[in-house]
Parts: structure tokens; sequence; C-alpha cells
């Protein structure tokens, strides 16, 4: 439970970063409504990465090599692919350019890739501690 309550606070805070990241892009700096999405949630994973390996995983095994990074960076780049679609979806398919649409957009991308992101987290990153 521990773990799951310490993926989620992360979480909050990597998504706080690329809703404000996003908006700042595309409706202050007029970025388009997919390219907005990228660089702030580059920045996220950066920071979710550094907090779910020394604070939310930190007592499962590391291989301490760039393999864990490559894999988890990798990974992050599915659950972007996953909220790029949603995004694009809602403003090319959907037709809804407003705020209040990109932003749903967002999140409901958000929510698959971070259910997504956890799964994957637990097979593939940070496995269980060798016993």
């Amino acid at each position: 439970m521990r773990e799951l309550l310490t993926f989620g606070f992360v979480g909050f805070i990597g998504t706080l970063i690329m809703i404000v990241g996003a908006n700042v892009l595309r409706h202050l700096h007029g970025g388009g409504p997919v390219t907005s999405v990228v660089l702030p949630t580059m920045l996220s994973t950066l920071v979710s990465y550094l907090a779910n390996r020394f604070w939310t995983f930190r007592h499962r095994d590391s291989t301490g090599s760039g393999r864990e990074v490559a894999i988890f960076f990798g990974l992050n780049g599915v659950g972007l692919l996953i909220q790029v679609a949603c995004t694009g979806f809602t403003y090319y398919t959907l037709g809804l350019h407003g705020g209040v649409a990109y932003n749903a957009g967002l999140l409901v991308g958000l929510a698959l890739a971070s259910a997504f992101r956890y799964w994957s987290y637990r097979k593939w990153v940070f496995t269980p501690a060798a016993a």
C-alpha cells in the first residue's frame, strides 16, 4: 500500500509538471496541441524516475546500470504515445479545440498512461529485491 501511495504522490507531482507545462506551451507560447505535451512530459519523466528510484521503489533491486534508466525511459515513451494519442484524438478527431477539452484529453491520456507505467515499472524496471 505504501508503494502505491508514494507512486501516486510522485505521479501527482509529475502530473502538475506536465499539465502546467503543456498549458504554458500551448496557450502562452502558441505551441501545437500535441507537441506541447512532449517537453513537459520529458521533464516529468526525469523527475519521476529520480523520485521513484530513490523513494517509491527504494526497497527493490537496482541494477545500478544504464539498463534500468533505458527501460524506464523507453516505457515512458510508450506512456507518452498513449498521452499524445488521447490529446490528438480529442483535438483532431473529435474537433474539440477549447481549453477544457484540451485538459480533459490530457487527463484521460495521463490516467491511461499512468496505469501502464505503474504496471510496467513493477514488472520490468523496479523488480522485487532478491531473497
